[in-house]
């Protein structure tokens, strides 16, 4: 085989391999739209079926007008948006505070700190609830909202820690010398030269932890008592009865459930890419 025929050989083998992994990803997407806009005939049938040949949208209908375990659809999805958008500003504040701190300045405990972190992070959420539970009823917190952010931002911070500070040792301190020179604040500094630079890392840090508290069911379930209180992973549970599981309406409330996440997605994808280019700029 000739250096060209193996180039191109290679080119259509990974490019083969690349369609496969899209395919493989996007199928269970997919088959969840797919389901939602489905009779029941169609859905409860050993016949594999791809498309719905019957396009309805009772599921959908049944969804957000009968709502679910009393309450409305939109009482839940609220609840998930306040918890995740909360996870995601203190989250955000916070990780990129003490990411700026371990990687601008050298203190006593630094490197314990960053492998705490780490290790953190390496323990499973179920052998971590029943701390985490007791915490939050001694603070109050229990069976509100407030408690399910303080605990989501407590999981997704020491990932957002090391991320940013990625981001921020990869900005040449000579900037901020610069500015200081010119008579920058230190405070101006940070704001006008490192946050443009760190801004795509900051996009990427809200879009995992948004992704975390959105789709959070253990927490949910457990530091909430009241159903108006639940967010939409718990509320998909209730479609599971004894008699029976109504997996269309679970389908269409797990296409509603995904659509705030793909918009928010594509939104901070612009200022991720405005951030990429402010920071070409400011270099």
């Amino acid at each position: 085989m000739t250096p060209l025929a193996r180039k191109r050989f290679t080119r259509i083998a990974l490019n083969s391999a690349g369609v496969l992994v899209f395919l493989f990803a996007i199928f269970p997407v997919y088959w969840m739209v797919s389901t939602s806009f489905k009779a029941n005939d169609q859905i409860f049938t050993t016949d594999f079926i791809p498309f719905p040949t019957h396009f309805t949208f009772e599921h959908v209908s049944q969804v957000l007008t009968e709502g679910v375990a009393g309450n409305s659809i939109w009482v839940y999805m609220r609840n998930s948006a306040v918890v995740a958008l909360g996870t995601v500003l203190v989250g955000s504040l916070f990780a990129l505070l003490a990411a700026t701190a371990v990687a601008r300045f050298r203190f006593k405990g630094r490197t314990s700190f960053l492998i705490t972190l780490l290790v953190v992070q390496m323990i499973p959420c179920e052998a971590l609830l029943i701390p985490l539970f007791l915490n939050v009823r001694r603070l109050g917190l229990y069976d509100q909202l407030l408690g399910l952010i303080v605990i989501q931002v407590g999981l997704t911070l020491p990932f957002g820690i090391w991320m940013l500070r990625t981001f921020v040792a990869a900005v040449p301190k000579s900037l901020e010398e610069a500015a200081w020179i010119d008579g920058a604040s230190r405070f101006t500094t940070f704001w006008k030269v490192l946050f443009p630079l760190v801004a795509p890392g900051l996009v990427a840090t809200s879009i995992f932890s948004f992704i975390t508290a959105w789709n959070d069911l253990i927490f949910a379930l457990v530091l909430m008592k009241d159903t108006a209180g639940y967010t939409m992973p718990v509320a998909l549970q209730f479609f599971f009865g004894q008699r029976g599981t109504d997996w269309g309406a679970i389908m269409a409330t797990s296409t509603l459930m995904t659509l705030p996440v793909i918009a928010f997605f594509l939104v901070v994808q612009r200022r991720m890419v405005s951030g990429l280019v402010a920071g070409a700029v400011k270099g």
